[in-house]
């Protein structure tokens, strides 16, 4: 998270906004179909972004200014209805978060031939729910007693309270929205402009790839992650880009190496290698980088949970004593339990409707033992690492939560116990279907745990933002929930027509459809391969040693950091993303951090204090929200007509262009993202001229 929101300050945290004593209307009809509709249009648009490179960011703010901008139309509005909506709207773009990670890796799996909307819904509505439930204990423990910033929830809150008094964050958001669009239409719609641009080095028999996506998205992540994470994740593609391949191709037997390339050359030829070989690295790393967090965690969510959960116990036995205020009052803690037992039920159909025991070939009798084993792990794993990821919000943010991570540690380990469990009846050497079967059950097992870890994430940082503004916890909840529903019903036909406009991972719905258009599902990928590699024996470990070897490296050198003091850290998942990413997504999202320092240094360079660079860096996220927002619905809008026509070319110009133009495009798309980055620049710096 960069300092836009990390810099905000909690004044005034145990003083609400609105005090306790002030009852404000908080969920009212506009506020439920408003929130409703935002949840809906955010899980696409994240979906889109999340699929194209791995990475997702929370909507908090923009859907607070969005909010703000058409509550005002009506008479009667306020702060409290304001949060509401962005309460409902996040859980939306959140839950496309958990959905995404892990459910297209059955379309790579060859287990689905697309997304059939009961079981897709039925696993995102479930793992949802789940994670607000487990936040209902939650909140006490690590908002009001733990020492943890939520950066974003705190940078919400403060576009609320300027909003009651009117703000122009709606116009910075359109302006971004409206221009990347555009870009967006240029790039992938008319194709008039490049969207890319690699170059290889040869060196003997090795490859140096290196290249930059040119989308102003990937530019607004950047500047919302900040410096130091785009620094860090541009140095785990360098371990693979410009170390990993390099060495790969130097070492191996040149047939070996023919044999992944085939005529590729250059750029294409590194590419290969990074694919077939190298981002099982980032595997390695990204299970280590996992399980650390899991464990330097555990403590002290388990000492939280516990402190959350006695002082519930001991308001609810002061019957007759005083009144709990307004702002301390959750849903009732007994929802946790029972609404916990009862989604198991539906899990276990999700189950039963998605694993045909004839593809697993084993009894009656163990096929319910897995079924109801993945049932239990999902649940249990669910609220660990809900526990988790709601920690982790609060010290790094929600964009920055490594849900992939505890994604990746919880499909490994059921996959295992899988493997243990089905290898009494099942010979996974010769049996590829079944492989691929029991791989698909810990998908749907990750899913549930992801969904859940992603909603429990961004619904503290709401609950963060509600207790500043002074909101009503169990009105929160409730709008969660709301808008949890809102996005699972939406989140297959967004899938689906996705697929159908572009494919997902390697996977083309159809033939004669452009490869360079695909979006890459880098996560989903890596959990397919995780998972069917454990079960089909194929995994190249040594990799995936490597990776592991790396982050372990990687977290040494942090907590000597830590050790000695030094503001300077090094978050080992950081690392183990951009090993696993391809560079050219890594080079824009470097970019945007780098804008975003040179932000923060020419305001201080001219004279400005931390609230100045504060109101720049606000400024900046605002219109990067908007370069996100803008691109993702765009690719949403444009995948209608490609899955119409069945094309990508429907709208194309380049039938009419003269030979040789497609130099001119790339030229015209570099030039335009050079412009978003000066625009970038200059649109936070305004607010300190």
């Amino acid at each position: 998270m960069s300092d836009a929101a990390g810099g905000a300050s909690e004044s005034g945290a145990h003083k609400p906004y609105i005090p306790a004593s002030q009852s404000l209307p908080e969920i009212t009809g506009k506020a439920i179909v408003l929130g409703i509709l935002l949840s809906a249009v955010l899980s696409g648009a994240n979906a889109y972004l999340g699929l194209k490179v791995g990475l997702t960011v929370s909507a908090s703010i923009p859907a607070a200014v969005i909010s703000m901008a058409i509550l005002r139309m009506f008479r009667e509005h306020n702060i409290l209805e304001n949060n509401i909506v962005q309460t409902a709207a996040s859980a939306g773009e959140s839950l496309a978060a958990g959905v995404i990670f892990t459910l297209p890796a059955l379309i790579l799996l060859r287990h689905w031939a697309g997304f059939p909307f009961l079981p897709t819904m039925g696993i995102a509505l479930c793992g949802g729910i789940l994670g607000v439930l487990f936040t209902i204990p939650l909140r006490r423990a690590l908002i009001v007693e733990a020492d943890l910033r939520f950066p974003e929830g705190v940078a919400t809150a403060e576009v609320l309270k300027a909003g009651a008094s009117g703000g122009s964050g709606a116009k910075l958001i359109a302006f971004g929205g409206v221009a990347a669009a555009l870009m967006k239409l240029s790039q992938t719609g008319l194709k008039i402009a490049g969207s890319s641009i690699e170059h290889g080095v040869t060196v003997g028999r090795s490859v140096f790839g290196v290249g930059s996506d040119l989308s102003p998205a990937l530019l607004g992540v950047g500047y919302i992650v900040g410096p130091r994470v785009g620094s860090l994740v541009l140095a785990g593609g360098a371990i693979s880009w410009l170390a990993g391949i390099p060495i790969y191709m130097a070492i191996t037997d040149p047939q070996v190496v023919a044999g992944i390339t085939g005529d590729a050359s250059g750029y294409d030829a590194a590419a290969a290698i990074w694919s077939a070989q190298i981002r099982f690295m980032g595997v390695g790393a990204m299970v280590v980088g996992g399980i650390w967090a899991l464990v330097s965690l555990l403590g002290a969510v388990r000492d939280g949970v516990r402190s959350s959960i006695e002082a519930l116990r001991a308001a609810r036995a002061s019957d007759g004593g005083p009144e709990i205020p307004r702002t301390e009052r959750d849903m009732p803690i007994n929802f946790v339990g029972i609404g916990t037992v009862a989604l198991a039920l539906p899990i276990l159909a999700v189950f039963v409707l998605v694993i045909d025991r004839g593809a697993l070939a084993i009894t009656p009798g163990l096929y319910w033992l897995v079924l109801g084993l993945g049932t239990v792990f999902a649940l249990l794993a669910g609220f660990l690492f809900a526990s988790v990821a709601g920690y982790m919000a609060g010290l790094v943010g929600s964009s920055n939560n490594p849900i992939s991570g505890v994604t990746i540690a919880t499909i490994l380990t059921i996959s295992l116990i899988l493997y243990l469990l089905l290898g009494l009846q099942v010979d996974f050497t010769v049996s590829a279907p079944q492989a691929l079967s029991a791989a698909a059950t810990a998908i749907l097992v990750g899913a549930v745990v992801a969904c859940a870890a992603a909603i429990a994430g961004d619904n503290m940082q709401d609950l963060k933002a509600g207790r500043i503004v002074g909101a009503t916890p169990r009105q929160q909840q409730i709008m969660q929930l709301i808008g949890v529903t809102a996005a699972a019903l939406v989140i297959a036909p967004i899938l689906g027509l996705l697929f159908e406009a572009y494919g997902l991972g390697g996977v083309l719905p159809r033939e004669g459809m452009d490869p360079d258009e695909m979006l890459e599902a880098p996560q989903a990928t890596l959990m397919a391969s995780v998972a069917d590699g454990v079960f089909s024996r194929n995994l190249p470990w040594g990799m995936i040693g490597i990776g592991a070897f790396i982050a372990a490296c990687v977290i040494g050198l942090d907590q000597t950091l830590k050790a000695r003091g030094s503001s300077l850290r090094v978050p080992v998942l950081a690392v183990a993303v951009g090993i696993y990413l391809p560079i050219e997504l890594e080079v824009p999202i470097f970019v945007g951090g780098i804008v975003a320092w040179l932000v923060g240094r020419a305001v201080t360079r001219g004279g400005g204090d931390e609230g100045a660079v504060r109101q720049a860096n606000h400024r900046g996220l605002l219109f990067s929200s908007g370069l996100i927002t803008g691109e993702a619905l765009v690719g949403i809008l444009l995948a209608i007509p490609f899955a119409v026509w069945q094309s990508t070319d429907v709208i194309s110009l380049m039938r009419f262009a003269p030979d040789g133009f497609e130099t001119a495009a790339s030229w015209i798309g570099a030039a335009a993202a050079v412009g978003f980055i000066f625009w970038l620049y200059r649109a936070s710096l305004r607010a300190s001229e």
